[in-house]
């Protein structure tokens, strides 16, 4: 479709006979989401078993590399084995209630089925697999009929988990907190409350899609209690979206706590197992955030995170739960705003915690007794503590040895590595690096700490899975993954555009890393269009050097499909993304759009100097906070001759709480809100834009790109749309509708950037 003065007219973004690929070695869209993995087999979800037996995870079908099974790899034999097959519990479609889709959809697990997760008993012996809505142990030592199914209802059961010793598994159903006496098979509620607006064991949106923070209740470690929330909804918002469908529309009831508005309702509660008896934690939220809870290993004290409405403080609280006395034990601030983690881990056989922070400017790791009294740093320089595309970077402490392992960019920002150091260092900014590849290291160390699970992946190198001893050598390849002959990506190696590295300067001296693939075939003596595909926003690194953008390897593929039709592609982690410590990542407070788009045309200016690149054709693309940056690039800019923007924030007055009042304050604190949004500069497009959106996000809102069509429409601005009937923030990843989008996005390139005709890599269906 394609908007002109508000008139729909036809548009060359309507289906026309596209023939398939003429040349196989081509990558297609199509390819990109059907048949195996292009990426090879790849380990979701490893963890060990308690006993250090097994690495379990799940993996795809054969053929539907979405369909997730329960697999299993024996550390003493090198043998693997299928546990579980998804096909054997659960025939056709499979049956999610609506709060299940929205908790995927926050995890980005909503275009996966089967076996989305499952959980050890703390002996190791069973599992826990939550599947079609019901749950499942499996016993890994039973000698026949291993599977026992444990709940078998109308209602979903979700959060599953055993209890710390394993006699009972816990869940929410119904918006209660029930258990399982495993022993007897007995089922009881804990909570009877919960309906309406009221939600028990449940973390209510902003904690799930902002905080990340899925859960809403804790076992304690000798299983006599459960902290849990109780949440009330009634003082957020009521919103009415329009969900429309392809056959019909409906109007949905959201309680959607927008920037400046009130928040859930959060109590913190303690539920003694024994006699059901609740008593309320003494702690008011309704000024601020429930971030974290754990358990102090006495079971008797928990340990609390409580943040600020302005998110610039953050106090650890420690709370007597026999008495309900409360005291902070440490506070973080920050003229920015505090990062939330979950490295936090009390030792076993000393009064002391790890604790991670920021305070220096980079997030380290520190050394606390129980009184929150600071014994030392253990790490420290100008790099960070991170995991891969996490905060987290703590992987394991050995007490016994004295030694605590975490993962960083100390090597470089563009890559992760394992590294040990003392618990008693003396020189916390000298660690031990243990993984040795260059490239992206994900490791999870052994119960017994005799290995670690390494994954690990290069721009050169699709992802391995490897056990390793704790110098680094491999013992055992779980998946060794060999860009050989029978490689799934071997057929396309051909025409594969190796991918570039370097840097920029910003304005401030700081340095801007970029990733470029030339097209395929190359040709010097020619200039060529460029597509730069952009996220821009925080917690996002999309410049690093792992196989193709890891879990955004779609994403990854795409980009050498570009290449192929005859593009430029270019990615530049500007400011304000993150992983790069406070003066990077916090460069975007108080204003949001600005030293972004400052910093993508710096790669503009470095792009126009290369003698093969055309730069009166230059586009951008870009998914949600990415769509928000095409939009600011074509409407702040004239660079840009097109661009794509998908789901975009168009009014940052319309997004949640957490996020948002994180980087610009309270709606009523100024204009931020007003010079960060893009309605106020839409009078200045400059451009071809194409708009794209779910017409159910419940993420960012439909409302948004209405609102924008509007504003383009009164000033006879045309732009081209595309909207997905029913479809939620992640449609891309789904692979119906990712298909749809991404074919479209190259039609829509080759078009107004005027690569050529539309035809080898799309299909007939685009």
């Amino acid at each position: 479709m394609r908007y002109t003065s508000g008139l729909l007219v036809v548009s060359l973004m309507l289906p026309v006979a596209i023939c398939a690929a003429a040349d196989p070695g081509k990558l297609s869209v199509e390819r990109l989401f059907s048949g195996t993995d292009l990426s090879g087999p790849r380990l979701r979800s490893p963890e060990f078993s308690p006993d250090g037996r097994y690495v379990t995870y799940l993996q795809g079908k054969v053929d539907n590399k979405d369909q997730l099974d329960l697999w299993a790899f024996d550390t003493r034999t090198g043998q693997q084995k299928l546990l579980v097959d998804s096909r054997a519990f659960v025939t056709g479609d499979e049956r999610l209630s609506a709060e299940e889709e929205a908790r995927r959809e926050r995890q980005r697990t909503a275009s996966l089925k089967g076996i989305v997760e499952y959980r050890f008993s703390s002996d190791g012996k069973r599992l826990l697999v939550p599947l079609g809505g019901d749950l499942y142990v499996y016993d890994l030592v039973a000698k026949r009929d291993p599977v026992r199914r444990l709940t078998n209802t109308e209602s979903y059961e979700t959060d599953a988990r055993f209890s710390p010793l394993g006699n009972h598994v816990s869940f929410v159903r119904d918006q209660d907190l029930f258990v399982i006496e495993l022993s007897s098979g007995e089922e009881r509620a804990l909570t009877a409350d919960g309906e309406g607006l009221i939600q028990n064991g449940v973390a209510e949106f902003v904690a799930q899609e902002e905080m990340d923070r899925s859960t809403g209740y804790w076992w304690s470690p000798d299983e006599k209690r459960i902290a849990f929330t109780r949440i009330d909804d009634s003082p957020v918002q009521e919103v009415e979206r329009l969900e429309i469908n392809a056959d019909g529309a409906r109007v949905t009831r959201q309680r959607y706590p927008a920037a400046g508005t009130a928040n859930t309702h959060v109590e913190l509660r303690v539920l003694e197992l024994g006699s059901g008896r609740i008593t309320a934690v003494p702690l008011n939220f309704d000024d601020g955030y429930l971030a974290r809870v754990n358990w102090f290993r006495d079971s008797r004290h928990l340990a609390v995170q409580k943040q600020t409405r302005d998110q610039k403080t953050l106090d650890l609280i420690k709370v007597d739960v026999g008495t309900g006395k409360t005291r902070t034990l440490l506070t973080e601030t920050s003229p920015a705003w505090i990062e939330l983690h979950d490295d936090l881990r009390f030792l076993e056989k000393r009064n002391a915690f790890v604790w991670a922070s920021r305070r220096s400017g980079y997030r380290h790791l520190y050394l606390y007794d129980l009184d929150g009294r600071l014994i030392r740093p253990l790490t420290s320089g100008s790099w960070m503590v991170v995991g891969d595309g996490t905060e987290d970077g703590l992987v394991g402490i050995d007490e016994n040895k004295g030694l605590m392992y975490f993962m960083a960019n100390e090597a470089s920002p563009l890559e992760r590595h394992l590294y040990a150091t003392s618990l008693t260092t003396g020189d916390p900014a000298r660690p031990r690096r243990i993984s040795v590849e260059p490239g992206v290291h994900d490791a999870r160390l052994m119960p017994n700490h005799r290995f670690y699970l390494d994954q690990w992946s290069s721009p050169q190198q699709p992802p391995t899975a490897s056990l390793r001893s704790l110098d680094g050598k491999v013992s055992r390849w779980l998946m060794r993954n060999e860009l050989d002959e029978n490689h799934p990506y071997q057929a396309f190696r051909a025409n594969h555009s190796s991918e570039e590295f370097g840097s920029l300067q910003a304005s401030d001296g700081q340095a801007l890393y970029y990733r470029l693939i030339r097209p395929v075939p190359f040709d010097a003596g020619k200039r060529y269009p460029v597509v730069i595909d952009v996220y821009g926003g925080p917690h996002q690194q999309y410049v690093r050097k792992d196989w193709m953008g890891g879990s955004r390897a779609v994403q990854g593929y795409f980009r050498q499909l570009l290449a192929q039709h005859g593009f430029v592609v270019f990615s530049l982690d500007n400011r304000g993304s993150g992983f790069r410590g406070e003066a990077f990542d916090t460069a975007i407070s108080g204003r949001l759009g600005k030293v972004e788009i400052e910093d993508q045309l710096r790669g503009v200016d470095y792009l126009k100097r290369l003698p093969y690149v055309d730069g009166e054709r230059i586009g951008i693309m870009g998914w949600s906070y990415g769509g928000y940056m095409s939009l600011m690039a074509l409407t702040t800019t004239t660079v840009f001759k097109a661009g794509v923007a998908g789901a975009p924030v168009t009014d940052w007055r319309l997004y949640d709480t957490h996020y948002t009042e994180r980087y610009l304050g309270l709606p009523s604190a100024g204009n931020s809100y007003e010079v960060s949004g893009v309605l106020p500069y839409v009078d200045s497009l400059h451009g071809n834009l194409l708009l794209v959106h779910g017409m159910a996000d419940d993420n960012v809102l439909f409302t948004h790109s209405t609102m924008l069509m509007q504003r383009l429409q009164s000033l006879d601005k045309p732009f081209e749309l595309m909207t997905y009937p029913g479809s939620k923030h992640g449609l891309v990843r789904i692979p119906q509708t990712g298909r749809h989008y991404y074919e479209m996005v190259v039609r829509f390139f080759e078009r107004v950037l005027a690569v050529g005709p539309a035809s080898a890599g799309l299909s007939e269906s685009g």
